[in-house]
């Protein structure tokens, strides 16, 4: 079991394929294939399941991959003592979702592309319960999430900030004319959403099926963008986060309706509990939080769970399962 292995090992973990595995390392699948296979037989372990065409982690793969991960970051910091502290380099795997992507992280990703060169950020399209539980199983090394809840199991977070929300509709819908929109005139029209684990669909959701006979049916698009198309087609209205909205508000492409979300959604920048963290993790947390600051309202920023009772920690300062 060597160093290269467990690279090797990590990246397919990461991206359940060899063979992107072995694009991204650039080497050839056939060298990817052999390096498992000798890591399998050191450990005595199968670490991967072949389900035809998809791998998937075996329970001993399952167990090893925080160990490797570990390992990887513990050679990566040694790297960088020998050199004697040079520039942050290796690759960062972040979760994220569509609208960060877009919205917040050009700023992020400026910098990083002139500051820092060597340091490589992979973002990995995921919805919020999925960055959760890669991260708590560490194929992710950081991961935004968009949610209610602050408090999570197994996950430290930083809150950026509250998430300004808005119930949008083309300028010609029959509700952008009201003064005042209430929830039984938005049971009665179309509402176009985001897939389902969505934190802000799922609040809006049970807002509009509380009190409800029946279930308010929804018209899922895939993405954001899809969704803008539906409204600018007048299909419906849409609860969406304000800052992928903004443009189309100040051109009047769009128009806010007159409803305030009862619930807030924070934004936050999350990593596994008990990880050790590398300075190019230390890095990428301090310059996010200093280039999203300015897209926040600070006195919004601080979330509604603070000052709940904080999770039992298990002998590893870990959390038990969610």
């Amino acid at each position: 079991m060597d160093i290269r292995q467990l690279t090797t090992f990590h990246k397919v973990a990461t991206l359940l394929s060899f063979t992107r595995a072995a694009t991204e390392l650039r080497y050839a699948q056939s060298s990817v294939t052999a390096q498992i296979k000798n890591l399998e037989s050191s450990l005595g372990v199968e670490l991967f399941e072949r389900l035809g065409a998809r791998i998937q982690l075996t329970p001993a793969g399952q167990r090893l991959l925080p160990y490797a991960e570990q390992m990887l970051a513990l050679a990566g910091e040694a790297r960088g003592v020998a050199a004697g502290g040079g520039e942050p380099s290796g690759m960062l795997t972040v979760g994220t979702m569509e609208s960060i992507t877009s919205y917040r992280m050009p700023p992020v990703l400026e910098f990083f592309h002139h500051r820092y060169p060597q340091l490589q950020l992979v973002l990995r399209p995921s919805l919020c319960a999925e960055t959760l539980y890669s991260l708590r199983q560490g194929t992710f090394d950081m991961g935004f999430l968009m949610e209610a809840e602050t408090r999570h199991s197994g996950v430290e977070s930083e809150v950026l900030g509250a998430e300004p929300l808005v119930v949008v509709a083309a300028p010609g819908h029959p509700l952008a004319q009201e003064e005042k929109v209430t929830l039984d005139q938005l049971r009665e029209v179309q509402v176009l959403a985001p897939e389902a684990g969505c934190a802000y669909r799922e609040l809006f959701e049970a807002e509009l099926n509380s009190g409800s006979g029946e279930p308010v049916p929804f018209l899922e698009f895939g993405n954001i963008e899809s969704i803008k198309r539906g409204l600018a087609a007048g299909l419906g209205v849409a609860l969406l986060p304000t800052m992928t909205v903004a443009d189309d508000l100040a051109a009047g492409s769009f128009a806010a309706l007159a409803w305030e979300p009862p619930f807030e959604v924070y934004t936050q920048l999350a990593w596994r509990r008990g990880r050790r963290q590398t300075r190019e993790m230390r890095l990428f947390i301090e310059r996010t939080m200093e280039c999203m600051a300015s897209e926040y309202d600070p006195v919004a920023a601080s979330p509604a769970t603070a000052g709940s009772p904080a999770e039992p920690a298990g002998p590893d300062g870990d959390t038990g399962p969610a």
